[in-house]
């Protein structure tokens, strides 16, 4: 029976037959998820400041020590650098997917020498001959139809997770300029506080030698020069603690920076600076576009979309044309290439007659794949869930840290307003006593028993004024530190990964997402 191919109408209605039968399976394209584009701070009640942090928000301090810090964290961070390390990888995942979406153009040159087995279909005997070259030179080009968007879509997922990566990025640069700050004030209220344990320290050994002269003289009961002594050993405890305390935050900036503790720059105490402890007027509606985190977490929301798109592309049929132009030659004699004795045997490649040419156009369509489309999407449903479920919690994590920093920062400032209360007394009650001995009424004991009470007043103001640094600081995190989406961002399309704060250019790979 004779096979007699279908015609080319026939055959063209088939296939359209079977790609529409193909696309009847497929899932329907899904919509954007819905994002919330606030967060939930309602019944906050804390005080307001004019604006948002700015890009370099540590400037505010004006502390030129800190400046000095922060330009060298930027540059020579471990941390940063891993982070910058993973914005690169995730740009070159975008050229690769680029470059799998266009033209593939292949080169091919071989020569080779075979021997034709005497009990194969053709046997040598018929042929004259036993050995053979063959030699082939050719360019191959292949195009794939895009019809789709599967490979579109890969491109922009690829994309958006580049944008994801350099949102990590910044938000890595916040953590590290946040730790820095932090680091560097705790070591300033180290070097505050020490200063005061040194003079209480001399309070104390005043103190010591007065109670040993008046046991030495019988006016009081040697007991009184071992509690004296055991509130020197007290304070020169706090001494050593606060000298140790110093010196690892010290070495903590060092690890920050990327450089040894003796490569630090030339630190000199200096007094701690003011706060602020409050809230934009537009934190609410404001500050899913200043979180480089939420930032990031919404562009893989975008990339897991793609990928659904992705996946959904995988049920309709692919079209794609594959060309082949070259030379060809078969001969019978041995090349000098091989150590023989006929060079001229491959001379006829290049002749007009060893032209090849060819023109393949393929239709795949997925008939049967036992369930590993339905699978693949939807895996790809389970990621974009999952990427939206990590989105709230972002946002809702983010509503969390303003929250509980801000209302920190508020009762700090009470307790500052009251410690600063204790000081004026304490510092009142010294001068009186100091008048006192002045006059002769009193001894030198009140007076100095008056200034170990208002040094001690003074260091935990000073504990309190460090904590509200560090309070500041985080709200400074919380609230951005100055990553900002663009102004011409819509707020139901993911934000600009691009950060202010950051120290290296952007890479042209920004796009406009659709919603």
């Amino acid at each position: 029976m004779t096979f007699v191919p279908p015609r080319p109408r026939a055959a063209l209605a088939l296939a359209i037959l079977l790609s529409l039968a193909g696309c009847a399976f497929a899932p329907p394209k899904l919509q954007h998820p819905a994002l919330r584009d606030d967060v939930p701070l309602a019944g906050l009640s804390v005080p307001t400041r004019a604006g948002w942090p700015a890009s370099d928000w540590w400037r505010g301090y004006g502390d030129p020590q800190l400046d000095e810090l922060m330009a060298t964290a930027l540059s020579q961070s471990p941390d940063l650098m891993q982070a910058q390390g993973r914005v690169h990888t995730a740009e070159q995942s975008v050229k690769l997917a680029a470059a799998q979406a266009g033209l593939s153009i292949n080169g091919n040159a071989q020569v080779s020498r075979q021997r034709m087995s005497e009990h194969g279909l053709i046997p040598p005997q018929l042929l004259g001959f036993t050995w053979y070259n063959q030699a082939d030179l050719g360019l191959q080009f292949e195009y794939d139809f895009d019809w789709w968007g599967k490979k579109r879509a890969a491109i922009e997922s690829a994309l958006d997770q580049a944008h994801a990566a350099e949102a990590q990025r910044s938000a890595a640069a916040l953590t590290i300029q946040n730790s820095v700050a932090d680091t560097y004030f705790g070591w300033l209220a180290d070097e505050a506080r020490l200063a005061l344990a040194r003079q209480s320290l001399a309070v104390q050994q005043r103190m010591l030698a007065i109670a040993e002269l008046r046991v030495r003289q019988g006016v009081d009961m040697p007991d009184t020069v071992q509690e004296a002594r055991s509130r020197v050993v007290a304070v020169e405890q706090a001494q050593t603690a606060l000298e140790s305390s110093a010196q690892i935050r010290k070495v903590a900036l060092a690890a920050l920076l990327g450089v040894a503790p003796a490569q630090l720059p030339a630190l000199t105490p200096r007094p701690l600076p003011a706060t602020s402890g409050a809230l934009p007027a537009d934190a609410k509606l404001d500050l899913i576009a200043r979180r480089p985190d939420i930032a990031a977490s919404r562009w893989q929301v975008e990339a897991a979309l793609k990928q659904t798109d992705v996946a959904r592309a995988q049920f309709f049929p692919d079209f794609s044309i594959t060309a082949l132009a070259g030379l060809s030659s078969t001969n019978q004699g041995t090349p000098a290439l091989f150590g023989g004795g006929s060079p001229g045997n491959l001379g006829n490649v290049f002749s007009a007659g060893s032209r090849v040419f060819g023109l393949t156009p393929a239709l795949h369509l997925p008939i049967f794949e036992g369930g590993r489309l339905k699978a693949a999407y939807g895996i790809s449903r389970a990621q974009l869930d999952d990427a939206v479920a990590q989105y709230n919690a972002a946002v809702f994590h983010a509503t969390r840290e303003v929250a509980s920093q801000a209302l920190a920062a508020e009762q700090l400032a009470t307790s500052r307003q009251q410690q600063q209360q204790q000081v004026g007394t304490d510092e009142r009650l010294v001068a009186s006593a100091q008048a006192r001995l002045r006059r002769g009424v009193r001894d030198a004991r009140e007076g100095l028993a008056a200034q170990a009470q208002l040094l001690q007043q003074q260091d935990q103001a000073i504990a309190l004024h460090a904590q509200a640094l560090t309070t500041d600081l985080a709200l400074i995190k919380a609230l951005g530190g100055g990553y900002r989406m663009p102004a011409d961002t819509a707020s139901t399309t993911p934000p600009s990964p691009i950060s202010p704060s950051e120290t290296s250019s952007s890479k042209n790979t920004s796009r406009s997402p659709r919603p």
